[in-house]
């Protein structure tokens, strides 16, 4: 059993330790000698296979089991004492039902196995918006992932020495190992075994059956969305999807930090890690996806990314796409999903060159013909294929990165994958129609791409498989948080982006590095600098302020000018999408954004 200087930690270990029932129990260090040493046992034991060092340095290659991809939403529970409490948008069970239902599971359920103890910090250690926690696991490659993915070991086991205080999160495979029994490649429960459950008011996590991702790696969405959100509703800070870059212009050296939240597919990576086409301006990046924000004493809302690693979707990452990304999983990596190449490397597609003859795909397979494959319905790495690699290793990375006391927000960004209706940007009047913008976010799908109704998909804040209880209450929060400015002229300018409109099938705006030319453009709005006009939803640039000069896609005024539409009778059956969106939170939807609605109907003559 562990021994340390702080005996809730280890009564809590020995607790979990009689239930589950480990051959050993090991306390984490997170030094390089204990990822390395773990690492190379999954290789001598078949998990996992070493990279060629001289391509791919201390980078390794593991292979999911089929059932265990990717967050599993259908399995995935908010236990708060009251359904209501969870709201319409989660999956809910009482706790006292669920927690009987996984002692049940849990049970045993490292026979034969050791079980880790993780202690880590999410942000930097002992920075004023960080929090600690510690993850129980029978998986080492839930170690070295988060290992990669957060500030872990002896430094973050000192500050819970200290202190006692540290979110519980509780995992295992469940997959017990028998003596004797080679164990799976990669072990794991049945799909409709597997669970992922977050008790907000008690502010802990136990995930059973799945080894991949955020079902996995606890600080992440479980830790840093669902149950920081809760928390920061309860402290009066926000834990949102979001990525933190930071603006520079070059010539006099003055920097913005803006925050984004996107649903997937929505280029929000590509964006964080943003390479400027325009001369003149740079981009830093400070995290790709979560930004925890509070306010410090002066009343400047301060971000830091909690993550200290960056947990990349690798499929369609290239030079050409995002040159930073690739280049942060050049070493010190662990892939899961993709492909392995005969010369000891990895491969996806959209990476950039033809798969290799002889590669092996994520099934295992090898891929005796690249050509003839079909790429959308037999991929040789997996959609949700990943990378872990460690942001430090990042090219464009922010020195302030680390900064414990966070950096300033300047601006806010929602966007979604819209081909019609919502313009390039437009900006919010104030902090609630900001708010009211974030709570309308979403995507509009086909029924032939994803299998959903077609039409605009909802995704508020892009929080939607992340808020932690009840989304109308959250809606709530965000607009308590503006209330509870000491000085609303520091709050940060919110605008909505959309990169995706067409015109008759054809994207208007080329996206990728050309976005920096709309950062250009927010940058000067925070400093109250260029033209715009004033439209039913808000500000849009006028002609002229933002710079195509120099685009060769046939970007020009005329395109500029639809891009920047903005079309009443397409938000008069936008508003009726809204109505029914918002008619789903009943009495936790906020009478400020049944206010905003109303006076958007009123503007439009509805």
């Amino acid at each position: 059993m562990i021994n340390t200087k702080n005996a809730k930690l280890n009564a809590w270990v020995k607790m979990w330790a009689d239930i589950m029932q480990p051959e050993k129990v090991v306390l984490c260090d997170g030094s390089d000698a204990e990822f390395t040493r773990l690492m190379d046992e999954c290789v001598a034991n078949g998990l996992a296979k070493k990279l060629n060092e001289k391509k791919r340095p201390n980078s390794y290659y593991f292979q999911s089991d089929p059932s265990d991809v990717a967050r599993v939403e259908n399995r995935t529970f908010i236990c708060s004492k009251k359904k209501e409490d969870a709201g319409p948008t989660n999956n809910w069970m009482d706790p006292v039902e669920m927690k009987h239902i996984m002692i049940s599971k849990y049970n045993g359920c490292m026979k034969g196995r050791t079980m880790y103890v993780i202690p880590f910090s999410m942000g930097p250690l002992g920075g004023a918006i960080s929090q600690l926690g510690v993850e129980i696991t029978d998986s080492a490659y839930v170690v070295g992932s988060m290992k990669i993915m957060t500030r872990m070991g002896k430094c973050a086991l000192e500050l819970i020495e200290k202190t006692g205080n540290f979110i519980p999160c509780v995992h295992s495979v469940g997959k017990p190992l028998p003596a004797g029994l080679k164990d799976a490649k990669w072990p794991c429960a049945p799909i409709d075994d597997k669970y992922i459950v977050q008790f907000p008011e008690e502010h802990e996590i136990w995930t059973f059956g799945s080894g991949y991702g955020g079902n996995a790696l606890l600080g992440k969405k479980c830790f840093a969305l669902r149950i920081a959100s809760k928390m920061a509703q309860e402290e009066g800070w926000l834990a949102e999807h979001m990525l933190i870059l930071k603006l520079t212009k070059t010539a006099t050296k003055e920097t913005k930090y803006v925050c984004a939240a996107f649903p997937s597919a929505c280029g929000k990576t590509n964006l964080a890690m943003l390479i400027p086409t325009i001369p003149g301006w740079e981009v830093k990046t400070v995290g790709d996806d979560i930004s925890w924000m509070k306010y410090d004493k002066n009343g400047q809302l301060r971000a830091i990314n909690p993550e200290a690693g960056f947990f990349g979707v690798a499929p369609y990452t290239s030079e050409k796409t995002n040159k930073n990304a690739l280049d942060s999983c050049c070493a010190n990596t662990i892939f899961t999903n993709v492909g392995l190449t005969p010369d000891g490397d990895v491969w996806w597609e959209g990476i950039g060159y033809d798969c290799p003859v002889g590669t092996i795909d994520w099934k295992g397979n090898v891929v005796a013909d690249p050509a003839s494959r079909d790429k959308d319905e037999n991929p040789v790495a997996h959609k949700n294929s990943r990378f872990a690699a460690p942001a430090e290793q990042c090219p464009a990375i922010d020195p302030e990165w680390e900064n414990p006391e966070g950096v300033p927000v300047s601006a806010i960004l929602f966007g979604g994958r819209r081909p019609s209706t919502v313009p390039l940007i437009h900006e919010a009047d104030d902090w609630n129609h900001g708010v009211f913008m974030g709570s309308i976010v979403g995507s509009e799908v086909t029924a032939a791409a994803i299998g959903l109704k077609a039409g605009v998909r909802r995704d508020p804040f892009a929080m939607l498989p992340f808020c932690g209880y009840n989304m109308g209450d959250y809606f709530q929060h965000w607009i308590n948080v503006g209330a509870a400015a000491k000085d609303k002229t520091k709050l940060p300018k919110i605008f909505f982006v959309n990169w995706f409109r067409k015109d008759n099938g054809k994207f208007l705006w080329p996206g990728y590095g050309d976005n920096s030319r709309v950062l250009a453009y927010i940058f000067d709005r925070c400093d109250g600098k260029g033209e715009t006009v004033d439209t039913v939803i808000g500000k849009v640039p006028a002609a002229g302020q933002i710079n195509i000069a120099g685009l060769t896609d046939g970007t020009n005024e005329e395109s500029m000018e639809k891009v920047l539409a903005v079309n009443p009778e397409d938000w008069k059956a936008e508003v009726a999408l809204i109505e029914e969106h918002y008619a789903k939170f009943g009495k936790h939807l906020p009478k400020e954004l049944r206010e905003r609605l109303d006076s958007l109907k009123k503007k439009l003559g509805m």
